[in-house]
Formats: C-alpha cells, structure tokens, sequence
C-alpha cells in the first residue's frame, strides 16, 4: 500500500522569519560589518609592511655588499637582487652566518696562544701599548730577601676613551732553566718550541684595584725568600698592568719584564720603565689526544701527561686540568680532571667527553687549562699555563687534522704550555 502526501509547493513569506526581533538583527549586521572592516584594515596593513620591508631588504644587501662584512663572500652571492620576495628564505642561513662570524670576531680578538686567567674574553695581545710603570727593588742578603714595591702607573688608556678604567698589576718571578739540555726535551716534533726558553712561575702577587684613574698609585709590598743570591740570574719579573673585569676577563693593558741578573739591587733601586706588548712564557708540555666519533658526534678529549721543569714544591702539591670546547659558535659544559700529585711528568691518563652540537664542524676550539692547588692546606687554584687545539674557518691545528684523517682513532701529540 503506498501512501501518498500533497506538501505545499511553496512556503510563505511569514514562515521564514528569523526568530528574532529588529533590534538583534540590527546588532549583528553592525558587529559583522565592523569585524569585515578590520579584517579589510588588518590585511590593507600587512601589504604596506611587506613591501616596505622588501624595499629595505634589497636597498640594505646593495649597500652592504660592497661593505667589510661582507668582502669575504662576494663569490658566492648574486650581485643582482631584483627578483622576486620569495628568494629571501634561501638567504637567512646565509645572513646568520655572516653575523655570526662577526659577533664571534668581536667576542674572541686574540687568535695567538690562550691568554693566562683562562677565560677566552681576555684579550693578551694590544696593539698599541701606552703607560709606563714605576717601582722599587731591593734584596736583602742577610735574610736572602728580594723585595718588590709597586708605585705608580701613568698615561694608561683603556678599551675606549669614554670608559673609566680600574687598573691592577699582577707580578710573577719567573725562572728560567740554566742549561739548553732541559730546553731540548720540550721540544715538538716539529722544533717550535727551539725559540723559547722554559720557566717556571716561583711566585704570584697581584696589587689592589684602583678605580677610575689612569694614573694610579698603588704602594703595594710583596717579598719572598730565595735560597742563594746566584738565583737572581735565572730570574726574570714579569708585571702586568691590567683592568679589571668583574667577569674576570681582564684585559692587558701592557707588561714591564726586568732580568733580576743584570741589576744592582744590594741597595733599593727606583725603576720607571714604558709598559710593552704582552708575551706569552713556555711553561711545560702537554700530550693530548685526540679521538672524533662521527657517527655519534661525539670527541673525546684525553690529557695523557703534563711536563714541566723540575722546582722545589711543597708535597702537598697536586695539579688539575679544565678542558673547554666551543663548537660553531656554541660553548659546551667545560670538565675537569681528578687532581694528581705535580712533579715533573705528571701523568693522568684521563679521558673526557663532548657531545658535539651540530654537523658540519665550520669551527671548533679546544682550550686546556693547566692548574695548581694545594690538598692540606686551604689555598686558592693558580693557573699553570694554556694550550688551544682547534679547527678555525680558514686554517685547521695539526693535530686537528690528524685527528680528521683518522676518525674513530685516538690521535696523540705534544702541545706547547703556555702562561
């Protein structure tokens, strides 16, 4: 049986009313109307900010291409940049880089050895040196007394003119060996080390800190004892005039170096001498290796031995190394090794691990930092010396590449401690 239902052809007017009254009507067509006004006005927006920066964009690579920033990769960038916005996505890794090379110049200006605080920020290495230093010396040979006073430093200037400086001296008595035979040990395979003489620090004074004055007076006393007057002539006083960091990256404002040997200071003896460029003192030897796991990105840094030149310690005398690494950039949780006993080939054996960040290795910097501490009785850490091992954008270290040519092998070499 089928059942058949006559429906209306047409509905009336009256039954597609909305629900509503005039008023609510009226407010929604409003709130409609001014959210598509705002969209209109939000988009109107973003076309003038686009082509305002893609105007800028393309007037800035003009101008800078021919710049210092960018000399170095001229070769490799188009000279034309009229096409069409798109292109500038494949361009941002590129414009990164160039500003990291320049951050990173500006942040690490010293390429020569690693400076003597051991922090990489300390800049060892001026170009300019002004100031001068005066001081007094004077040995005792009743109580076998030598007796440094530090006066005076004049005509300093700082990193800019505008900023104040807070000047300091740190003094060291280094000793050097008396015959070439110790020299020869140290040497390298490659001979670097024939034009340097080894020394030793006996000891380490620092003056207090006077702020905001290029010409401080300081009046600072240090003495220590020496067994025989002879000593003198392997002596040379080191004195570093420096401004203060409160992040311990001091910079070096210059240095004053007198050979104890060739002076007369029976008597006390006033000295002004003109502040230098700084120069680095070989210390010791260090052999390190070097392992590279390119799979697991991985480079294993191990301190294998330490010589240095033989000196009257006390027993209690112990060495510990902090290792480094900075990679593209990135600087990676530095690590220490355990503490064993100083003598004149300290052995350690240790291996330490960093876990790289990225691949490729466009620079990386391995800093070794060499110190000396004391196990019975409370004393602070002294610096030994440091050694950086890296590879660089234009160059690479020997042992770096060594190291490249023989993945998944520990490579081992004699490296040049430096203070």
């Amino acid at each position: 049986m089928v059942i058949l239902m006559d429906y209306p052809a047409s509905l009336s007017a009256a039954e597609l009313r909305m629900p509503f009254s005039d008023p609510v009507k009226y407010c929604i067509l409003g709130v409609s109307v001014t959210l598509l006004l705002l969209a209109l006005g939000i988009l109107l927006w973003q076309a003038i900010r686009c082509c305002t920066h893609t105007h800028t964009t393309h007037t800035t690579q003009d101008t800078g291409n021919s710049g210092l920033l960018y000399s170095d990769d001229k070769c490799s960038t188009p000279g034309n940049y009229s096409g069409a916005p798109s292109t500038k996505v494949e361009d941002v890794g590129t414009e990164a880089r160039r500003l990291s090379r320049c951050l990173s110049l500006g942040s690490f200006p010293s390429s020569g050895p690693s400076q003597a605080e051991g922090e990489p920020g300390e800049q060892a290495n001026l170009e300019r040196v002004h100031g001068s230093l005066r001081f007094s010396l004077y040995f005792d040979r009743l109580q076998s007394r030598l007796v440094v006073t530090v006066l005076q430093a004049e005509g300093l200037q700082g990193r800019s003119h505008t900023q104040s400086l807070q000047p300091f001296v740190r003094l060291r008595l280094m000793w050097a060996g008396s015959e070439g035979v110790e020299v020869e040990e140290f040497l390298d395979e490659e001979g670097e080390g024939a034009a340097h003489v080894l020394c030793t620090v006996l000891e380490e004074w620092r003056t207090r800190i006077v702020k905001d004055s290029c010409n401080p007076l300081f009046g600072d006393q240090f003495s220590c004892s020496l067994q025989e007057e002879e000593e003198l002539h392997h002596i040379t006083l080191r004195m570093e005039v420096r401004d203060f960091d409160k992040f311990s990256r001091h910079m070096v404002l210059g240095e004053v170096r007198l050979p104890l040997g060739q002076l007369k200071i029976s008597y006390p003896l006033e000295v002004q001498e003109d502040l230098q460029t700084p120069q680095k003192d070989l210390v010791g030897q260090v052999l390190l290796s070097l392992k590279f796991l390119p799979t697991s990105q991985r480079l294993e840094v191990g301190l294998l031995k330490i010589r240095t030149l033989p000196t009257e310690t006390h027993s209690d005398t112990v060495l510990y190394a902090r290792i480094s690494v900075q990679c593209n950039q990135c600087k990676l949780r530095h690590q220490k090794t355990s503490a064993v006993a100083r003598c004149q080939v300290t052995v350690f054996n240790q291996v330490l691990m960093f876990s790289l960040p990225e691949f490729p290795l466009e620079q990386c910097k391995i800093l070794v930092s060499v110190y000396e501490t004391h196990t019975t009785r409370k004393s602070s850490k002294r610096v030994i010396g440091q050694l950086t091992v890296g590879k660089g954008r234009s160059s690479e270290d020997r042992h770096w590449s060594l190291m490249m040519r023989s993945v998944r092998q520990p490579i081992a070499k004699w490296h040049r401690l430096f203070i």
